[in-house]
């Protein structure tokens, strides 16, 4: 009797072994991870290297994707934020100058190239805004977002606009 005891429950445990919990709600949207944002003020591209470096307040996961986008205007009350790379060009087609970025899990690189930097208005190089947008790869997955548009990111992914992180450059 002992042996079949026994025999039951390692079979018992061997069946739990393999289940598994599903922490999500079964509609296909991942409810624990979240996206989150970044806004860094006062941002300025000095001559030299024309770079910043934007240091996460923590590290990110690997597998999530980052979006940067510049504060480029104030209308009628709203921000306005464009998506980087933003570029502009001269009346003939060549380039400008424009704001690009890398990033990796501890931080974005945001940098500016182009024709004569040093010559740009420092209301282009000096006290810029950039928020940095963090998306989880389980968002992406089934995500139509318009990356586009700032606005339609926060509202695609649920970012609570309160709990953007502030930080001094």
């Amino acid at each position: 009797m002992k042996k079949i005891t026994l025999i039951l429950a390692f079979i018992g445990m061997i069946t739990l072994q393999s289940c598994t919990v599903n922490e999500d709600n079964g509609n296909g949207i991942d409810n624990d991870t979240i996206g989150e944002v970044f806004e860094y003020s006062n941002v300025n591209f000095l001559p030299n290297s024309y770079t910043v470096v934007l240091n996460y307040p923590h590290s990110i996961f690997s597998s999530d994707m980052v979006l940067v986008y510049r504060l480029s205007d104030v209308f009628q009350g709203e921000d306005v934020w464009k998506l980087l790379p933003e570029t502009y060009y001269f009346n003939d087609g060549t380039l400008d100058y424009r704001f690009d970025y890398n990033f990796t899990r501890f931080d974005a690189e945001v940098y500016l190239e182009g024709y004569d930097l040093g010559g740009l208005s420092s209301s282009v190089r000096l006290n810029q805004v950039f928020r940095v947008v963090v998306i989880p790869a389980a968002f992406r997955k089934n995500s139509t977002a318009d990356y586009s548009d700032y606005n339609k990111v926060v509202k695609a992914y649920n970012i609570d606009e309160s709990k953007i992180i502030k930080i001094q450059q």
